[in-house]
């Protein structure tokens, strides 16, 4: 049987990174507001986690711990979670997109919680980034161009479940 992905040496460097590399993106997504990131970075860091796990083992690995129905659902899921928390701000102040946790909850700088609505929204933005580029990138791993009669027709590498 035909082992898919790249070296036993890739995918064993990739066993013991993906974990952390994870952690990191975690990390810049929760400490966005204090620090240098955010839910772009940080989703950007995430799904290159997923991404690194479909270029070590396959893609066929990497469509088992995430596939493209729960990356689309995650992407779909961040972007209504960000219009809520948005959509939150009228109900609470009236005002569309007002930090309303700090409104109510006023807690000195530089703290985890000190920002209010700011690191719901980089959870809810790395969540619509990282599933994204995901799913972006898989679409590319099992779409192919091929020519017939000259003219380009696109078809999928995936195999049909029966």
């Amino acid at each position: 049987m035909e082992e898919k992905g790249l070296s036993v040496i890739v995918k064993t460097v990739t066993r013991w990174l993906k974990g952390f590399i994870f952690l990191y993106g975690i990390y810049i997504v929760i400490y966005g507001h204090l620090t240098p990131g955010g839910g772009f970075p940080g989703g950007v860091i995430i799904a290159g986690t997923f991404i690194l796990i479909t270029l070590a083992f396959g893609k066929e690995y990497a469509l088992g711990k995430m596939g493209k129905l729960l990356a689309s659902e995650l992407d779909s899921l961040g972007a209504l979670l960000f219009l809520l928390i948005a959509s939150m701000g009228i109900y609470f102040t009236g005002t569309f997109f007002t930090n309303f946790i700090e409104k109510f909850h006023p807690t000195g700088n530089f703290r985890l919680f000190s920002a209010g609505i700011i690191p719901l929204c980089n959870l809810s933005i790395a969540m619509k980034v990282g599933a994204s580029l995901f799913m972006v990138f898989i679409i590319f791993a099992v779409v192919r161009v091929v020519f017939e009669d000259g003219k380009g027709k696109l078809i999928s590498t995936e195999k049909e479940k029966k």
